[in-house]
């Protein structure tokens, strides 16, 4: 059985189709949901899970490495963000090589970096006069939304478009594609690991 634990800020919508696609698998299941703020959504659809939480501080998170003990004793193989807006400090991302993935909601390298976020990145978009966006996945580093790319997948935008237009499209493409794409990079992780 593989581990996964989602890391959140949010609502929660992505950690919902994740939680529910790997409900039933009998090879990977999540594991560990972690937030850094408490009254985070994706706390409560953990909980209707009966999936085990635990809430972060700024402090601890930098300037420790309790997050870890956490995560070893959950048995976690592979770190989903899934809307987590902390940059990942060092420690974590190197305890976790290419076992640590992001979802951008735009096509990376544009739109990108610290504050790129939400609604900010679909305004972006808008203000850019871009023709398409999509999703991208990445495996995490130590920067912003600098990782090795695992998958992309685009969409229109049309000149009508609003910001939130585009994110209501880009949110359908997130939650078709972030649990599939999760589900290949667990299956590609060796037996040993």
């Amino acid at each position: 059985m593989r581990n996964i634990a989602i890391f959140a800020s949010g609502t929660g919508s992505n950690a919902r189709k994740i939680i529910e696609y790997f409900k039933q698998s009998p090879e990977v299941r999540v594991a560990l949901v972690v937030s850094n703020k408490k009254d985070a959504g994706v706390l409560d659809i953990a909980q209707e899970h009966g999936i085990p939480t635990r809430i972060i501080n700024r402090q601890t998170f930098y300037e420790s490495e309790e997050i870890l003990d956490v995560l070893r004793i959950h048995h976690i193989d592979v770190v989903v963000l899934a809307g987590f807006l902390w940059l990942v400090p060092p420690y974590l991302v190197r305890a976790f090589p290419r076992r640590m993935v992001n979802i951008h909601p735009a096509l990376l390298p544009r739109h990108g970096g610290k504050g790129m976020y939400g609604i900010h990145v679909h305004e972006a978009v808008k203000s850019a006069g871009d023709s398409e966006t999509g999703i991208t996945i990445h495996f995490v580093n130590e920067h912003y939304d600098e990782g090795d790319f695992v998958f992309q997948e685009r969409c229109a935008v049309d000149p009508e478009d609003s910001p939130s237009d585009i994110a209501r499209k880009v949110l359908q493409l997130e939650h078709r594609y972030f649990p599939e794409v999760i589900a290949q990079v667990v299956a590609s992780l060796p037996q040993n690991a």
